[in-house]
């Protein structure tokens, strides 16, 4: 999701979470922060960084928004079709290292 102005990005991926999926959560790590254009994303303006937070699950339940048809979890070996403006394959994968790893240093460009 986005930001809104002056909102701190931990509080924005809060809400984005909880706007598209029911689900309370708390962010505690920033592990990624990432340039799309230095990734395999197809073109895209504006020019944006990704941020990837990891999150603890607090509350909530799965509630489909006007943004969300479904909601679900997977495991690495069975990604849906990504939206590849949004994310790529290898970005998911590392950030799967990055939960079986949670003292691993932040990824940047």
């Amino acid at each position: 999701g986005w930001s809104d102005v002056n909102e701190p990005p931990s509080q924005a991926i809060e809400r984005e979470i909880f706007e598209e999926s029911g689900y309370r959560t708390k962010a505690v790590k920033i592990v990624a922060l990432y340039d799309k254009f230095q990734h395999d994303h197809p073109p895209q303006l504006p020019h944006t960084y990704k941020i990837f937070f990891r999150c603890e699950l607090i509350g909530g339940e799965s509630t489909p928004s006007i943004e969300t048809s479904e909601i679900a979890f997977f495991d690495k070996e069975n990604i849906p079709p990504l939206s590849l403006h949004r994310v790529i394959p290898s970005q998911i994968f590392r950030l799967f290292e990055h939960f079986e790893n949670p003292d691993s240093p932040t990824d940047f460009d």
